[in-house]
């Protein structure tokens, strides 16, 4: 079974360090026009999910679910259903201070598919950065090729809680920030694009050896414990149990999918003002490997 990686979570988790700083434009994004997470429900944890690991550092309390890490374990949760397509979102609240060195993300070894929403980690003085990542594993040789995108939010994420989401469809991969689109990866074809059945999952834990800017600052367990909190959990779509006749959901107010021209207009917006990388346009990278580029 393939996984799908929705972190919608907490700190660190950086492969290739930027330098890049985002351009200083006033305010946000202008408006999308339209909100995909008025659509769908909220439900409470219990109902799409279970602890996967750490249960003593994970406590609900009635719709928040926190989750934390210290020097003895970190925790997860995961989806009780896989899925062949659809909307997860949550609402997050991050810890605010000195975060670097810890991971949101939880690994599987092998043959997998991931679709990523990350909260890289920081030291005082410095933006957290938001990192989407996909990929594709259809050989099983181990061999992972992210393709990474990072951002700084036009907000402080450690001030209030604010909705990231991922829609995943047949056709195209959307993630969002309180229903801003900032990224929209389509179907070029069927070798870099996942298509397998995905769980949901999301996990914290010490990953100092690689995470923030390639393992230069490490986790500091003076500052512990690092706490991530969420509420507002959505997860809609078709289940792999569901009928064959699913239809995946929409983010745009079209029925069939795709973004209008305001959604766009707002991601070219945060791409142009906020985007930090894009691993299509690193010359480190072997382009050979990411033909979508």
């Amino acid at each position: 079974m393939a996984s799908i990686i929705v972190y919608l979570l907490l700190i660190t988790l950086i492969m290739i360090s930027s330098n890049t700083s985002p351009s200083t434009a006033q305010g946000g994004p202008p408006s999308p026009g339209y909100n995909p997470s008025s659509r769908f429900r909220s439900l409470g944890f219990n109902q799409g999910f279970r602890n996967l690991w750490g249960p003593q550092h994970q406590r609900l309390d009635q719709d928040s679910l926190t989750i934390w890490l210290d020097k003895t374990t970190g925790s997860g949760f995961k989806s009780l259903q896989s899925y062949r397509s659809g909307y997860f979102g949550a609402a997050i609240k991050l810890q605010s201070g000195y975060t670097a060195g810890l991971s949101n993300s939880q690994d599987h070894p092998g043959n997998h598919d991931e679709i990523d929403i990350e909260f890289l980690g920081t030291t005082p003085g410095k933006p957290y950065t938001l990192q989407t990542n996909v990929y594709i594993r259809g050989s099983g040789d181990g061999h992972l090729i992210g393709r990474e995108l990072k951002f700084h939010l036009w907000f402080d994420p450690t001030q209030d809680f604010h909705n990231y989401a991922i829609l995943w469809t047949p056709s195209e991969i959307i993630f969002l920030v309180d229903d801003v689109p900032i990224r929209r990866y389509p179907r070029k074809n069927d070798a870099t694009f996942p298509l397998r059945p995905m769980y949901l999952y999301g996990s914290i834990w010490d990953a100092s050896s690689w995470a923030t800017e390639d393992g230069k600052y490490k986790a500091d367990y003076h500052y512990q414990p690092f706490v991530g909190r969420y509420k507002n959990f959505k997860l809609a779509g078709c289940t792999t149990n569901g009928p064959t006749s699913c239809t995946p959901p929409s983010a745009s107010p079209s029925p069939s999918g795709g973004l209008s021209q305001q959604q766009i207009s707002a991601m070219q917006w945060v791409q142009r003002n906020n985007l930090v990388y894009n691993y299509c346009n690193d010359p480190k990278r072997d382009h050979t490997q990411i033909p979508e580029c």
